[in-house]
């Protein structure tokens, strides 16, 4: 009989401490019933520390968050560190955000190299590589990297190639094309995504091309050899702001005034337009996803609610800067997959949410460029409209243009 009474009572035991949780939740590491912790490195020192603004946009994003009650009644922990864009340094900060603070995920690393020095390793560990901050084309791969999902400022490197070598060819189908490319994974995506767009008129359209490595002091003597190939169409495919600063400016000393398309990370007015005159700037294309901030658009709902998050949350922040109003867009992808994980909020579905999303429009994008996901394609953002640059800011023109 006592024996009897010690089971009974060891089961009601159990049931009363079940009681008090929904039997649909699911907690991996990093959750707790009142907090997330989500991991991310940037860099707030070294050449790129300029970026390192979208950190702080995400991070004053969560304090916003947080002071309305967080996500589903849980606070954001948001535990950014410093890499300095060194990918060592990147493997290291990672390990220690994983290994010894156990984020739920890693939320919005940024960098190509960085990102690719940690891919295996969160994929190993089945920790979610969320909307890292790169346009390569690889993070769209989820059949061998499930853990790794991008969010651009706009289609990826290799669509971004194709949908201006198809605004090329209806434009000017008799154009002569000269491309300056970064001699790296993300400058030959580019090229690569050309190169399809001109599908078989490539041979006849590409008359020359000409690489650099991100550490040469100047661009000078490939801008020079382009130019004297006679075309009237000239790509600056650089990745860094330096070197897409020096082209603009060098192709203007030498009064070559082709038709000119900046990659769309260039096309920063403070980092690259400004350095390079902005007189030279004039007339540039580039592709936009991103809505910008000017007396235009600053009459604009969603403008109008961005300037009020700057001014409260990040008031040292700039908000005319590209990387703040990306750092603002991305932040509101982040709590939504969170908010949709619901109280199942393992790795695996945090995942799954990220990999769900059909026709969501996130806030700063431009009217018709929505977020489509799926299980077998990570690509976030797949569309964009043309941009010129009128001399003092930014025009976006024509309709939305598609990626391959």
């Amino acid at each position: 009989m006592k024996r009897l009474l010690i089971l009974l009572l060891g089961a009601l035991l159990a049931v009363t401490a079940g009681c008090g949780k929904d039997e649909s939740s699911s907690y991996g590491p990093g959750v707790s019933d009142t907090e997330i912790k989500l991991g991310n490195t940037m860099p707030y020192s070294g050449p790129a520390s300029a970026i390192g603004s979208i950190g702080k946009t995400i991070t004053a994003y969560f304090r916003k968050v947080n002071e309305a009650g967080g996500i589903n009644a849980r606070q954001i922990r948001i535990i950014s560190l410093d890499d300095g864009y060194s990918p060592p340094k990147t493997v290291e900060q990672i390990r220690k955000l994983v290994e010894q603070e156990e984020v739920a995920a890693i939320v919005a690393p940024l960098g190509t190299p960085t990102n690719i020095a940690v891919q295996q390793y969160l994929n190993e560990k089945k920790v979610p590589q969320l909307f890292l901050i790169s346009a390569a084309s690889r993070w769209n791969n989820p059949e061998e990297f499930p853990w790794s999902m991008s969010m651009t400022w706009g289609p990826n490197y290799h669509s971004e190639g194709f949908i201006e070598a198809r605004y090329v060819i209806e434009n000017n189908p008799d154009a002569r094309v000269a491309v300056l490319y970064q001699n790296d994974d993300g400058g030959k995506d580019l090229l690569s995504g050309l190169m399809a767009g001109f599908g078989d008129k490539a041979d006849q359209v590409l008359v020359a091309q000409a690489s650099f490595e991100v550490t040469d002091p100047t661009v000078t003597s490939q801008i020079i050899s382009l130019h004297a190939s006679g075309a009237d169409t000239l790509f600056i495919y650089g990745i860094t702001p330096k070197a897409c600063s020096q082209a603009i400016r060098k192709a203007h000393n030498l009064g070559w005034h082709p038709t000119r398309f900046l990659f769309s990370g260039c096309a920063h007015i403070d980092a690259v337009l400004k350095p390079a005159g902005l007189e030279a700037s004039k007339d540039l294309l580039s592709l936009v996803a991103l809505k910008t901030v000017s007396e235009e658009t600053r009459t604009d709902p969603v403008v109008i609610e961005y300037l009020a998050f700057m001014a409260e949350y990040y008031p040292e922040g700039v908000p005319e800067d590209l990387y703040n109003i990306y750092g603002y867009m991305i932040a509101h992808g982040i709590e939504e997959v969170i908010s949709r994980a619901g109280d199942n909020l393992t790795r695996e579905n945090i995942m799954k949410q990220a990999a769900s999303l059909k026709d969501f429009e996130l806030p700063m994008l431009e009217s018709g460029v929505l977020v489509n996901t799926s299980p077998t394609d990570f690509a976030t953002i797949q569309d964009a409209y043309m941009q010129k640059f009128d001399g003092t800011d930014w025009q976006v023109m024509g309709e939305l243009l598609h990626g391959d």
